[in-house]
């Protein structure tokens, strides 16, 4: 029976059913309870020996309903607003990452994954708001429809995957300062184990487990579940893994940039090495270790403002750090940019000089990547290319 606050599953007559207090209770109170009823002949008797209000914790001078639900809708405002724009930028950036073939290598091949893992995270996210919250479908003592369940695994899955592509960057990033000489390639694979495969292992376990133990509405109700762990506990392991690689790596940056043994060249590079890694802080999930020490039901406004509208943003701020500010990308673009002036130019000049190709047989796209290969700024950015940052 579903009273429109707990579901109470089936009992036999006589039978006392205690249930604790639903977990969205902390939003209200700091203790919560048991409710009490009794299974009897003519149905469910009421509860006792106290209510919802008295049982729960629930304190009537507390926030307004009407406040409440003003601020959910503002956070739900907010990581729409957040996710909208994460989704074109990180769009924009994997155009940008795949069109230009200078740019494919290890490190863009991860932050494109990376990228990818935030676009199924905004794209889930907004299947889940329309499922739950528009399509009406949240039954909570029944089985939900299939396509329900399926659209909460693709979100769970997607959340536990963008956590361990975070992972992968701060794992890449620590091996290029730790180890010298190593293959890529065969870091490559492992990171495309840990960034897709772990997280299907977990969630597959999950979802086997709610099937057969826990088949109970659109499995939307993660944090009454005592089965939330499978999904929770790898996120929590892979935020403080991170967490310690960046500590990690801002002692190794200290170090490399106060050795008097780096020359000034390395110590330029550490240094745009240090002014990227404190960029990436956000993108480390240092927020979520500060919370992780923290109740459930400590300042949880302030708790979903930062999980929720911050987090939804960082999406944007990879695709700004990761491509839009990396000046290996604005030295391609703008070599792009010149390349096509310069077509248009010759292409304008010989329009109204030669009306035919040329008699010598020499055609526009080898004089135009004669003039590129040996123009000055294409020598130079080629041989700055090595100096670029990281980020």
């Amino acid at each position: 029976m579903w009273d429109n606050i707990t579901c109470w599953p089936s009992a036999a007559v006589g039978e006392v059913v205690v249930m604790p207090c639903p977990m969205y209770f902390i939003f209200f109170s700091s203790s919560l309870g048991n409710v009490t009823r009794n299974c009897t002949s003519q149905g469910w008797a009421d509860m006792y020996p106290a209510t919802y209000v008295a049982a729960c914790g629930y304190d009537t001078n507390s926030t307004p309903v009407e406040e409440q639900t003003t601020f959910y809708g503002t956070v739900k405002t907010g990581y729409t607003i957040g996710h909208s724009l994460s989704l074109i930028a990180l769009t924009a950036a994997m155009i940008i990452l795949c069109l230009f073939r200078k740019l494919h290598c290890t490190r863009n091949y991860i932050h494109m994954h990376l990228f990818m893992s935030f676009i199924m995270r905004a794209i889930a996210v907004f299947i889940k708001d329309v499922i739950l919250f528009e399509s009406g479908e949240s039954d909570h003592c029944s089985s939900s429809s299939v396509g329900c369940k399926a659209a909460m695994v693709f979100f769970q899955y997607c959340i536990m995957a963008n956590f361990f592509w975070l992972l992968v960057e701060g794992l890449y990033l620590h091996t290029l300062l730790v180890v010298s000489f190593f293959s890529e390639r065969k870091y490559f694979w492992w990171y495309i184990l840990i960034g897709w495969g772990a997280p299907s292992v977990f969630i597959t376990a999950w979802t086997l487990v709610k099937v057969h133990y826990d088949n109970f509405g659109c499995w939307e109700d993660i944090g009454e579940s005592r089965y939330w762990l499978i999904i929770r506990a790898p996120i929590a392991v892979s935020i403080l893994v991170n967490f310690i690689l960046f500590v990690c790596i801002i002692r190794i940056l200290f170090q490399k940039l106060h050795s008097p043994d780096v020359g000034r060249n390395e110590t330029s590079q550490y240094s745009r090495l240090a002014k990227s890694t404190l960029l990436l802080i956000p993108l480390f999930g240092v927020h979520y270790i500060v919370f992780a020490f923290f109740p459930d039901n400590f300042k949880i406004e302030i708790k979903l403002v930062f999980e929720l509208v911050l987090g939804s943003f960082q999406g944007f701020v990879g695709a700004v750090l990761y491509c839009f500010l990396n000046g290996e990308v604005q030295a391609e673009l703008k070599r792009k940019w010149r390349r096509w002036h310069l077509e248009r130019f010759l292409g304008s000049d010989m329009k109204y000089h030669h009306p035919s190709v040329g008699s010598n047989g020499t055609n526009f796209s080898t004089q135009i990547s004669m003039l590129t290969k040996y123009s000055p700024k294409t020598r130079r950015c080629s041989s700055s290319q090595a100096d670029f940052s990281l980020v």
